[in-house]
């Protein structure tokens, strides 16, 4: 009898132990056998757990307030907090680098104050796209400026660029804007090399003699072997004309007609339908214009075949909406070039090469010359006997062969065929 009543009141103390609920192993967190908890995850709903006494007692003697919450968003939680920052910045990274607009980036950093942060990271701006930088010229303000400044400190090249040929040509800041295009042609930036180059065969920022013609034929080599067309046009011209190099006419039309199929290859790459239609290969050269060398085929020729003109870069498109819509045209006696998508300005008098048979249009290099010919200048290109400068000055004598394009200083740098 003594071991059944002991039995008895074991299993009544037993029975009226208090067992534990389940809602409060979610609530703290699930403790393993090493001791680690899983994180505590928050159901979002009206959950009713037993406290203990020690822990009612430790909320009370606590110093830490807690964080009020607005009645709208007390019964929400925020996923967004809960991402780590390293993938948030990769999210970020990806949308830089395949922006087609800048409004498609500036206006995630708008967002709140945690994307701004982590947009401003130099890993994000290093990987910004160049359409991130299509600024407009009526949209530039100081803060653009430093946008810009800061992509350009964070390595990207596009930045440099496009930040250097702003200072160089629209801001008139010629040092800095040449170290910043330096920078970006050390990382084998083919556009700026080939702005470096033109910027040497001119002599650009400085007086005739500062011209640098080896120096300029070296770039081009650079951006040539990158596979930048215009490059490849100006080194084959280049040769072809022993232009601060020695002649060699046959390695000059290998290059000609090098650029000419690389022009045709891109062309057809991202617009197929234009070799169904045929139309890039027609060529009709004005009769005045008889030394064409290759008429036969527009391959090779010295302009290429009748292609559309491949899209401007944002730097470019910038100096011509500065020089043009805006209004902030060079100093007097100053002009641009007059290959619409280029928009460089000359930085002193008589500084591009003229065409010897209008004497009409000026360009700053070969490729400005070939393109502007193809869509437009070819059709309005007439001979005539003389043609005087605006100020007077007579600078030439258009002879119709249409065989030169003379430099503005006197030079005969650019033959026109």
């Amino acid at each position: 009898r003594i071991l059944k009543d002991e039995q008895r009141d074991t299993s009544a103390q037993h029975l009226s132990r208090p067992t534990p609920r389940f809602g409060v192993y979610i609530e703290r967190g699930m403790r393993t056998r090493r001791g680690l908890c899983y994180p505590t995850v928050n159901m979002c709903c009206e959950k009713r757990v037993s406290k203990r006494r020690g822990d009612v007692a430790a909320e009370k003697t606590s110093k830490r307030k807690r964080r009020r919450t607005s009645p709208e968003t007390a019964g929400n939680c925020d996923f967004f907090d809960a991402l780590p920052d390293d993938l948030v910045l990769c999210i970020l990274c990806k949308l830089s680098s395949t922006a087609t607009c800048p409004a498609d980036f500036t206006s995630v950093l708008m967002t709140c104050k945690r994307l701004n942060g982590l947009g401003l990271q130099p890993v994000v701006l290093s990987k910004a796209s160049p359409k991130t930088f299509a600024v407009k010229a009526k949209n530039w303000t100081e803060s653009t400026h430093r946008f810009l400044k800061q992509c350009a400190d964070a390595g990207n090249v596009e930045a440099c660029y496009t930040l250097g040929m702003i200072r160089f040509y629209c801001l008139q800041n010629r040092g800095s804007g040449a170290s910043l295009m330096a920078k970006a042609a050390i990382s084998s930036h083919a556009p700026a090399l080939y702005s470096l180059a033109v910027i040497q065969f001119n002599g650009s920022g400085g007086s005739k003699n500062d011209k640098d013609l080896r120096a300029g034929v070296a770039l081009c080599v650079r951006a040539a072997f990158l596979g930048h067309i215009d490059a490849l046009r100006e080194l084959g011209h280049c040769l072809q004309d022993g232009y601060g190099v020695k002649q060699n006419v046959a390695e000059g039309r290998r290059f000609l007609v090098r650029a000419n199929a690389r022009e045709l290859a891109t062309v057809l790459s991202t617009a197929p339908s234009a070799l169904a239609s045929g139309s890039w290969l027609t060529w009709n050269p004005l009769p005045h214009h008889r030394h064409v060398v290759g008429s036969g085929c527009p391959l090779l020729s010295d302009f290429g075949c009748n292609v559309p003109a491949p899209e401007a870069h944002p730097a470019s498109l910038f100096l011509s909406e500065w020089f043009t819509d805006r209004g902030a045209a060079p100093c007097p006696g100053l002009r641009l070039c007059s290959h619409a998508g280029c928009g460089r300005p000359e930085t002193r008098r008589h500084e591009f090469r003229r065409c010897s048979v209008c004497g009409a249009v000026n360009y700053c290099s070969r490729a400005c010359q070939a393109l502007d010919w193809k869509m437009r200048h070819k059709l309005e290109c007439t001979p005539v006997e003389r043609w005087i400068d605006e100020d007077g000055e007579d600078n030439g004598n258009g002879n119709g062969n249409g065989n030169a394009v003379f430099d503005g200083d006197g030079d005969e740098a650019m033959a026109e065929s």
